[in-house]
């Protein structure tokens, strides 16, 4: 079971909830300023927490050598985490799926093999495990999925061009993309990043 912390929204039985997955090394406690900086009142947040222990924070794979074997145990992990949804009152086509780094790897992993249709799949300098493998095991809804991915042109730690060509594969794919460039390192890019978030987000509940 993967440990969580649960941030209600301001808006009083709303159904609507954002999953964040941070990044190696961090923990819940890197995305606890997130409600306030999107400031959407009818939103719910859960915040993740990864399985391994990393260094004071946590990790969701190993990352020296094949991540596959790590990527596949957190997808299983993510894939109960998400089942155990709808009975805690948000069905999962109330759900934004979204993660840093690490934790975006994850948000695009889990979310195109999930058997059900997000509100949207949010992946923030991140990259992509097996880009072949994933286009061979999309669910049967991944086509219909909303994903809004970011990145940064100066990141040091995934390179953007590596980044960009495995994203191009996905839209070639048939899959529907959202995709933005920052002059950002590996970061958020304040409000104007947070602004592309806040109105994706947004128009994934435009018709519920």
């Amino acid at each position: 079971m993967l440990k969580s912390e649960f941030i209600p929204a301001e808006k009083k039985d709303s159904h609507r909830l954002m999953i964040m997955l941070h990044g190696l090394g961090d923990s819940v406690e890197g995305h606890r300023w997130l409600p306030e900086a999107l400031n959407l009142p009818w939103l719910n947040y859960l915040l993740v927490n990864a399985p391994d222990e990393y260094y004071g924070g946590y990790s969701w794979y190993d990352f020296a050598g094949d991540i596959a074997p790590g990527v596949e145990r957190s997808r299983k992990l993510l894939f109960t985490l998400l089942d155990g949804q709808p009975a805690r009152g948000f069905p999962i086509e109330q759900i934004v799926l979204g993660g840093f780094s690490q934790g975006s790897l994850m948000a695009i992993d889990v979310g195109l093999r999930y058997p059900s249709r997000f509100a949207g799949i949010v992946g923030i300098s991140g990259y992509v495990c097996a880009p072949e493998q994933l286009v061979k095991e999309l669910s049967p809804v991944a086509f219909q999925q909303r994903l809004l991915l970011t990145h940064g042109t100066l990141d040091p730690m995934i390179p953007f061009n590596k980044v960009r060509e495995q994203i191009n594969f996905l839209k070639s794919a048939g899959l529907h993309i959202e995709w933005h460039e920052f002059v950002k390192a590996h970061t958020i890019a304040g409000e104007p990043e947070l602004a592309v978030i806040r109105e994706f987000v947004r128009a994934g509940y435009a018709s519920a």
